[in-house]
């Protein structure tokens, strides 16, 4: 085996990384993770101006951006972000399926078909849709995806029923395209975030009693920032992770421990 230069496992020039959900939070940081790796970048949103702000800040800082409005709901805009990518850059190496949604709270006895059928939709569907459409494309690059998953789809907590259901759905998606697609070397994982500090999920990190019970089961006396997903995603999308495949990846301070 030859020398291996540890600085260029985690390198991604070159590559070409769609991120849904990227105007802030855990995709906003993937996102700047991966383009300071040198990728280049196709974010979405649902939001037009959130979309230009960030590309504007990645630009000032020498990333190779470009953004778009997707909805994950919508399966016309998924089919028109890969090809917006593709007409930009010729190809893609990575996609991340960070966007989600949890408009409810309370029992699952209490849930709505209106409600079930919006976060699956986003949660599940979108991501299934985003990944067959690309596949053809990681085909040809060997590519990889990243699902954002959830604690919740492993153990999940009170009052988000539906949002733990499609979590567990995306992992059982992941290992399911990991074990079909892993003879094409297209490599497919899922990251399990904790409690993390972003902007989704601030009715949990504001609410002293969830926080105080949150720390309290965990191993790690703190609670997440978005850099903390990006590292581990950049791993992932990366040569260092070029084994890894069909995994799920827990970042969560020890939480689920």
């Amino acid at each position: 085996m030859g020398k291996v230069n540890v600085a260029d496992q985690f390198n991604l020039r070159g590559k070409t990384a769609i991120i849904t959900g990227a105007s802030k939070g855990i995709g906003k940081s993937i996102a700047h993770y991966f383009g300071e790796q040198g990728a280049n970048l196709v974010i979405s949103s649902r939001n037009q101006e959130s979309i230009d702000n960030v590309v504007d800040e990645f630009v000032k800082k020498g990333i190779n951006v470009k953004g778009m409005v997707a909805h994950m709901g919508n399966l016309e805009q998924i089919q028109k972000l890969v090809s917006y990518t593709v007409e930009n850059y010729q190809s893609i190496d990575i996609v991340v399926n960070n966007a989600a949604i949890n408009p409810v709270f309370g029992s699952i006895n209490e849930t709505t078909d209106d409600a079930f059928d919006k976060i699956f939709q986003v949660n599940v569907k979108g991501p299934l849709e985003l990944s067959k459409i690309a596949y053809p494309y990681l085909l040809k690059s060997g590519g990889n995806i990243i699902n954002i998953s959830s604690i919740e789809g492993i153990t999940p907590g009170n009052g988000l029923g539906l949002y733990s259901m499609s979590k567990s759905a995306l992992i059982s998606m992941t290992k399911t395209m990991a074990r079909e697609w892993g003879p094409s070397k297209v490599r497919v994982n899922a990251i399990c975030p904790g409690l993390v500090r972003t902007k989704f999920s601030e009715a949990l990190t504001s609410n002293e009693k969830i926080l105080k019970y949150v720390l309290a089961k965990q191993a790690l006396p703190d609670i997440a920032e978005p850099e903390h997903i990006a590292g581990l995603a950049l791993f992932l999308a990366s040569d260092a992770g070029a084994f890894c495949t069909g995994g799920v990846y827990m970042a969560d301070g020890g939480y689920t421990i």
